[in-house]
């Protein structure tokens, strides 16, 4: 009998880790009731300090262009669904709701109540120390359904 090799790449593989999103969810439900709410925040804005360092540079670089690619590939995916809204002053994310919130629930894991600061820690570490702030103007804690705004900052009383 013929011997058959089969050569495979991790890129051949759909790219899934929904499950992380439960851990991770654990671990913040861990830090908040050992160390409480400010640990959950901290542990969120180094890791998205480090884990997002190029996305950060991009962002500085080509504006919030950078920003609209990387949501767009992270929803594609997660299989999230989203609009978005761009110019080059101002992006809103409107997420319908969040694959790791709906993942979570269909599966039992429970969610942190802190869960938000996954995306409002996280975006604001992002926008740390470039031209764009950040913020949540709404969020549904059920389904994770959120409407983000990107924008540019204002100095001086006028936009850059």
């Amino acid at each position: 009998m013929a011997k058959e090799v089969m050569q495979r790449n991790a890129a051949d593989n759909e790219y899934l880790h929904k499950d992380f999103h439960g851990a991770l969810s654990g671990g913040l439900i861990y830090l908040e009731d050992n160390f409480g709410q400010d640990s959950v925040r901290e542990y969120l804005e180094k890791f998205a300090t480090s884990y997002y360092a190029k996305l950060r540079e991009q962002l500085q670089r080509e504006g919030l262009t950078a920003l609209k690619d990387h949501f767009e590939d992270l929803y594609a995916t997660e299989g999230g669904e989203i609009e978005i809204e761009y110019s080059e002053d101002e992006l809103i994310l409107n997420v319908k709701a969040c694959p790791a919130v709906v993942h979570m629930r269909a599966n039992n894991y429970p969610v942190a109540n802190m869960w938000i600061e996954t995306d409002r820690t996280v975006n604001q570490a992002i926008c740390a120390g470039s031209d764009f702030d950040y913020e949540m103007l709404e969020y549904d804690e059920q389904t994770g359904k959120s409407v983000q705004r990107f924008f540019r900052r204002e100095v001086s009383g006028r936009s850059e």
